[in-house]
């Protein structure tokens, strides 16, 4: 496969199913945010600490591509074959922050990001999820999109933020809470 075709030059590209929109159209925008929000899971997989979590955020990814082939499908064209999202792809995810927040200390105030490389990553990847989650809202609000993939992208950006609270623990780290100036 050839990896530059030229049918883009024009500012236009295709979507699964054929037809051709804007590469500014809000549809484009919403699936190449879940790319952008792919790549950072990828950093973060690839930090030692998450070595155990390797299969788990790989899983993420999956969905992650999932999402982006659902989103990138010309809404109606049904036929068209790609992966679907399932309820229980959302279910694995509460249960993994569960699990998580079983070993974490009561959160009594907002944190910062920061105090370690690994723990700024999981921010990062949580904000751009959140753009993602307002990116396929936005779309939503003009053309369908399936439901699952906002709670999807909600939960995912709730597991991102656990992660960052249980990573810093694991690197006894102690998290940065915003102190506001009275």
């Amino acid at each position: 496969m050839k990896i530059y075709t030229k049918s883009g030059d024009e500012g236009t590209t295709s979507l699964l199913g054929g037809k051709r929109v804007s590469k500014a159209h809000l549809r484009i925008d919403a699936y190449g945010t879940v790319d952008e929000l792919n790549a950072y899971i990828g950093l973060l997989r690839d930090q030692e600490i998450n070595e155990k979590r390797g299969d788990f955020l790989k899983e993420i990814q999956d969905r992650l591509f999932t999402i982006g082939a659902t989103l990138a499908t010309v809404p109606g064209k049904e036929k068209v074959k790609r992966p679907d999202l399932h309820e229980e792809d959302i279910t694995v995810i509460e249960s993994e922050i569960d699990r998580m927040e079983k070993t974490l200390p009561p959160l009594t105030r907002f944190i910062l990001p920061g105090g370690h490389q690994v723990v700024s990553f999981c921010h990062v990847a949580r904000t751009v999820c959140r753009r993602t989650e307002r990116c396929v809202v936005a779309l939503s609000e003009l053309e369908h999109v399936d439901e699952m993939i906002i709670k999807y992208i909600n939960r995912l950006s709730d597991y991102l933020f656990v992660l960052g609270r249980l990573i810093a623990q694991e690197l006894k780290i102690e998290e940065v809470t915003w102190e506001p100036r009275l």
